[in-house]
């Protein structure tokens, strides 16, 4: 598969039954033993509950006969039945309740892994799938009563059946009262996967109040919304966002209960006239008559429940699991076809052949034809004006997104055919664009390299690689200090300490091929930032035979001129490349806007 077929072909949503099976697939793998014993009870406790009708027929006729000793067999049933109803009831809902925590925890980590572990991006921002893991997320909290649904349904299902056979050993047309309830049945199944494709059509909306909601209600934005007045405004917007998604859903259901009473309407009218068939036509005797209406209202409550389980079945848990297995499948699609291995040095250096980018759902392309060369063992800046594709390159680079067109390949190896994850071990790096990780000091400069997050060496290694040692000494604690104040004894920490702090999580790998430091330093003044830059190229001289790439990217053109190789990028395309020197002898983009630059600190 091209890198284009990857970016840009839609990932379709997988057959509903194989999706469904493979969920009940991953739950029995996770719990086999619970699974297997909560399906067991949901059919087991169906059966003395179904008998009811057939031993209130015996009573009945042993009544009505002088039968004694039949009448205290018949009560005896009655009560067994009762009580093993009510005992494995009990026991069925405390198992499935220990099977549904234990399965909880399993899927919702599993839909976490996928969606943080998935090698590219591009998920997080287009809106088709935006929409999907939104609805993802909302359902996958209670993917696990998906199989409590499908015990409950299975269960229904053979209550179903005895009571059919009850109802035929009186009379087999009785059994036609099923037919009476098939349009009950398609009502109701049919029900919740009309209302959610509704509320899936405008489900964009529920995003947009949640977000409004989380504006108007978290520190980040606090400041602004006091200061602008936008508290009313953001609360009216969330409100007719939550009335677009409610007001099309509303009418879905009104429609949907019209139906669903006019098909329970039909059903009645057939028990009815079962009822007077038994009485009337057949002259049957009170037993039968009784077992008739008992059996005849357990099937219309059968019905309902097989058919309301079934529907949500049908309309939520298997929309669920498709959403589920859609992502397995869009995780799995990006590298099904990486089997190169990624190289453990660079001798030549990292090429872009005709590299074309355009981000998902735009046409304008970010990247436009571009061929360039980072030769290894160099130190490589990246400049141009804002929006020129500075940080889209290094996006591409470190494999975020893939080439719309043309191919990246590291020593001519072609990185589309490199598993996304074996590559990423080979990159080190910060990102203007980096994270507020509130965990203690150690942790959030230590998840740089998870395998040795708790290592104290190796972060204060990373550390002074960053220059961030004197944030760690204003902290009371040191490393061991909880960072973010909304915690118990959490730090209150500066943006531009954050970004320190981001930097040093990007040194924690040692000897990196690639080392991407992305406006890494964007909140420091240009000062700090030469300062800094210059101690990263130093480093990256005096590292080891790896063949290392070390690639700045700035907006200030004074703070790269030390790098050994200058690209210039303008309007999507590579405009110059070459050193400091080289550019400003050729009086082009480059000396220009340096010049102006200059002035501009003079």
């Amino acid at each position: 598969m091209s890198d284009s077929e990857v970016n840009d072909s839609e990932v379709p949503m997988p057959p509903a039954m194989r999706s469904l099976w493979r969920t009940f697939r991953l739950g029995y793998r996770a719990e086999p033993r619970l699974l297997a014993l909560s399906l067991g009870l949901a059919l087991l406790m169906m059966v003395p509950d179904a008998l009811l009708a057939l031993w209130l027929r015996f009573l009945i006729n042993a009544l009505v006969d002088g039968r004694g000793a039949d009448v205290n067999l018949a009560a005896m049933a009655l009560a067994v039945s009762a009580v093993a109803t009510w005992y494995l009831s009990i026991l069925s809902t405390r198992v499935q309740r220990r099977f549904r925590d234990r399965i909880a925890i399993v899927l919702e980590s599993h839909v976490a892994n996928l969606q943080a572990t998935v090698p590219t991006i591009e998920h997080h921002e287009r809106p088709e799938y935006l929409d999907r893991l939104a609805m993802l997320r909302e359902q996958v909290f209670m993917l696990d009563h998906m199989f409590m649904s499908l015990f409950s349904t299975l269960g229904w299902m053979f209550r179903l059946a005895i009571t059919a056979a009850l109802l035929g050993s009186v009379h087999p047309l009785l059994v036609l009262l099923l037919m009476f309830a098939i349009p009950a049945f398609v009502a109701s199944t049919m029900r919740p996967a009309v209302e959610r494709k509704v509320e899936e059509s405008v489900i964009g909306n529920t995003r947009l109040a949640r977000h409004l909601f989380v504006l108007g209600t978290t520190a980040a934005p606090g400041k602004e919304v006091r200061v602008t007045g936008t508290g009313n405004w953001l609360a009216q917007e969330a409100s007719a966002a939550w009335d677009r998604w409610n007001k099309p859903a509303a009418k879905a259901r009104w429609i949907t209960a019209l139906w669903h009473c006019a098909a329970w309407m039909f059903f009645a009218a057939g028990y009815i006239v079962a009822i007077v068939y038994v009485a009337a036509v057949l002259d049957r005797g009170v037993g039968d008559i009784v077992l008739v209406v008992a059996a005849g209202t357990r099937l219309a409550s059968y019905v309902g429940a097989t058919a309301g389980e079934f529907g949500f079945l049908r309309g939520f848990w298997l929309d669920s699991s498709k959403r589920l297995t859609w992502l397995e499948d869009y995780a799995a699609r990006i590298d099904e076809n990486a089997t190169a291995v990624a190289p453990e040095t660079l001798t030549d250096g990292i090429k872009f052949e005709h590299v074309s980018f355009k981000y998902p759902g735009t046409d304008r392309l970010v990247l436009d034809d571009v061929d360039l060369l980072l030769p290894a063992g160099l130190v490589v800046a990246i400049v141009g004006e804002n929006g020129a594709g500075k940080s889209t390159l290094v996006k591409l680079l470190a494999r975020m997104y893939v080439p719309t067109t043309g191919r990246i390949t590291a020593d001519g190896i072609d990185l589309a055919t490199v598993p996304t994850a074996q590559w990423r071990e080979r990159l080190a790096g910060a990102f203007q664009d980096f994270h507020r990780f509130e965990f203690r000091a150690q942790q959030t400069v230590g998840i740089g390299e998870v395998a040795r997050v708790d290592e104290r060496p190796a972060a204060e290694t990373a550390i002074g690689r960053a220059g961030a040692d004197d944030v760690i000494e204003r902290l009371a604690l040191g490393l061991d200090t909880q960072l973010g104040p909304s915690w118990d004894e959490g730090a209150e920490v500066s943006f531009g300490q954050w970004q320190k702090l981001a930097l040093a999580r990007g040194f924690m790998r040692d000897d990196p091929l690639l080392l991407i430091l992305d406006e890494p330093t964007a909140a420091l003044d240009a000062e700090t930032e030469h300062a800094l830059f210059e101690r990263f190229s130093n480093a990256a001289r005096s590292a080891g035979d790896n063949g290392r790439i070390t690639v700045l990217v700035s907006h200030r053109f004074s703070t790269v001129r030390m790098a050994d190789l200058i690209v210039v990028l303008d309007g999507a395309r590579v405009v110059e490349v070459g050193s400091h020197a080289d550019l400003l002898a050729r009086n082009g983009q480059y000396a220009e806007l340096f010049r102006i630059q200059a002035a501009a600190y003079a």
